[in-house]
């Protein structure tokens, strides 16, 4: 089944874990720490309070970067802070749905500026890529798209008991893309 269709059949809390953890995977480039975001997982676990945690981290994450990144970078930067600022103050808004599809195309968007394997990254059809088509996917592209598919099936198949294994996956990703940013960052010192 392709990401698109998972994203169209998941439920509430599937779509908030989705959404979510496209965003969770790509913190590193907000400069944010991997706990930022941790208090909006247990407010899906537990039905907490999920408006005052993600006002919590838009607070935590809206910090000002002591250099001005690379361009490619500041793009990516500027994906993230829109799947932020877009968020649902309430994770069962009828926004929901679209807020989920638009990290999701944000967080492969993000992957395929910062993979150096990628080249050209104005042709690359991330749109196609989740409709199931990868010829021609880049590792990293291919990597993120594993990783939300992996995260809706696990909410799909486990309800809120797989939100904790969602969380692992996410995590995984977090530290890969905080990989290739510290490499990048190495590379233009």
């Amino acid at each position: 089944m392709s990401l698109v269709d998972l994203i169209a059949q998941a439920d509430e809390r599937g779509l908030a874990a989705s959404g979510l953890a496209c965003l969770d995977r790509c913190v590193p480039l907000l400069g944010g720490d991997d706990e930022v975001l941790r208090p909006l997982w247990s407010s899906l676990v537990d039905g907490g309070a999920w408006g005052e945690c993600l006002e919590r981290a838009r607070t935590e994450l809206d910090v000002p970067e002591p250099e001005p990144p690379a361009a490619d970078e500041d793009e990516a930067a500027v994906l993230v802070r829109g799947m932020l600022a877009a968020a649902p103050d309430d994770p069962s808004a009828t926004g929901l749905r679209e807020w989920a599809d638009t990290c999701s195309v944000a967080a492969l968007r993000i992957h395929l500026l910062l993979d150096a394997a990628a080249g050209d990254t104005g042709t690359c059809p991330v749109s196609a890529h989740r409709e199931g088509l990868t010829d021609g996917i880049s590792p990293l592209v291919a990597a993120e798209l594993r990783r939300q598919v992996a995260v809706l099936e696990l909410l799909a198949g486990r309800g809120a008991g797989g939100l904790r294994p969602a969380l692992e996956v996410s995590t995984e990703g977090r530290r890969v893309l905080r990989a290739v940013v510290s490499r990048r960052a190495r590379g233009r010192a």
